[in-house]
């Protein structure tokens, strides 16, 4: 789903996890989402899922970019364990990511995403597809939908989310 935008910055927002949505705005104004798949190959080694993240976020920048900002879903708690060790482990490649491109990144918490698009901070999964539904998106599913809030959140939080 592609929508303009006016204001020349280059940013992404991602919703982290096995299946991790994102949006972009790049430097045209035009913003763009999807979510990516990050799920473990039959035969891959535990770290494969991180290498193929990191080289995504590189591909993104190069086509895309240079990002100028990157805002991302801060998680507090998980459903389980498996979903903690993914999170921590696609936060940790994409603060090291950053790091060494001079790249900031700034986390944003679920709650604060959820009021900003729906006015509650406790919304559930099909109200947040409702809400970029209402901004003219038809996201795939709810990491698609969260990315979607966490762009807007920073461009009107933000003023531009630099």
């Amino acid at each position: 789903m592609t929508q303009h935008d006016n204001n020349p910055r280059c940013i992404l927002a991602l919703d982290l996890g096995t299946t991790t949505g994102w949006a972009i705005r790049g430097y045209d104004g035009l913003i763009t989402t999807g979510t990516a798949s990050f799920k473990p190959g039959r035969y891959d080694g535990g770290g494969m899922r991180y290498l193929r993240f990191t080289g995504w976020l590189t591909e993104i920048d190069r086509l895309s970019g240079p990002l100028s900002a990157i805002w991302f879903e801060e998680v507090r708690r998980h459903a389980g364990t498996d979903a903690a060790h993914v999170y921590g482990g696609l936060m940790a490649s994409l603060t090291s990511w950053g790091e060494l491109r001079g790249v900031p990144y700034e986390g944003v918490p679920v709650g604060t995403i959820k009021r900003h698009a729906t006015g509650h901070g406790n919304a559930p999964k099909q109200a947040m597809i409702a809400a970029a539904r209402a901004r003219g998106y038809s996201p795939a599913d709810d990491n698609e939908a969260d990315a979607i809030a966490i762009l807007y959140w920073a461009l009107d939080a933000r003023g531009g989310a630099g």
